[in-house]
């Protein structure tokens, strides 16, 4: 398995303040001890990996949500092209995350203020090809901005269940194919993700309404959430491993074992 490095955040303030997805709930508050458990059990199947290596920067008082590192913006080699959060509760993550980019030695891009963009929760590449989630948290010009600095074509995907909102919470890319839940997509979008993943594995609503799909791989290890014995078949027959990892704390802030988690190479 070659090199990996990831960002994470402990979730030192992590919790249920505020409700701007559906899984959020001020009266379903996260248990604190459990959500520290449950990232100290994501970290260390993560450093158990050979090779892989997770970068830890600082976690902020007023910003529970930061701990979902996924958001902070893409990384594409040395360049970092920074998020622009949709909703106000989380824009004051953009500049601790810059700094922490910046201190690093990463070249620091960012799109226009009128654009929102939430960085590889709504941008993966997949077999080759770039793609971008769209609608409730990424505008599709967004991703025409991303596509002009990269250089590369993105080809978008239209959410519209509002409980999968953001692209890897319902699509992740796996070798040369994916998994994904269809019910997440609309027409245009599922004839797309059919053409270019013919042995593409579906998952089940039931799986995917726990995040299945929220999943870290790599090589030929696959890191998810616990309640997913369907998938985890399908990915053993096709020769992968399965880490579940019990991370119901955080599903309660709509997000799993990829949000928590954002790739640096």
């Amino acid at each position: 398995m070659k090199s990996a490095r990831f960002l994470m955040c402990p979730p030192d303030y992590y919790g249920i303040e505020y409700e701007i997805n559906p899984w959020m709930s001020r009266k379903r508050a996260a248990d604190h001890d459990l959500a520290v458990k449950q990232w100290n059990d994501l970290h260390r199947a993560l450093t158990s990996l050979p090779g892989l290596t997770v970068e830890l920067m600082e976690p902020v008082k007023g910003l529970p949500d930061i701990v979902f590192t996924a958001n902070a913006g893409l990384v594409v080699g040395d360049l970092f092209i920074s998020s622009r959060f949709r909703h106000p509760e989380r824009q004051g993550e953009t500049r601790y995350y810059e700094e922490w980019f910046a201190d690093h030695g990463y070249r620091i891009e960012r799109l226009p203020d009128d654009l929102q963009f939430e960085g590889a929760g709504d941008l993966l590449r997949a077999g080759g090809a770039w793609f971008g989630g769209y609608y409730f948290r990424t505008d599709p010009q967004a991703h025409a901005s991303v596509s002009d600095i990269l250089g590369e074509e993105i080809l978008p995907l239209r959410l519209v269940d509002e409980r999968f909102y953001h692209l890897d919470t319902c699509f992740c890319p796996i070798g040369d194919s994916a998994i994904y839940y269809p019910g997440a997509f609309d027409e245009y979008a599922l004839r797309v993700l059919r053409e270019r993943f013919a042995d593409a594995i579906e998952v089940a609503p039931e799986e995917a309404e726990q995040f299945a799909c929220n999943a870290v791989v790599v090589g030929n290890w696959v890191i998810l959430n616990s309640v997913s014995p369907k998938l985890c078949k399908a990915l053993s027959d096709r020769g992968y491993t399965c880490h579940p990892v019990e991370l119901s704390e955080f599903i309660k802030s709509g997000g799993s074992a990829k949000c928590l988690t954002l790739a640096l190479s």
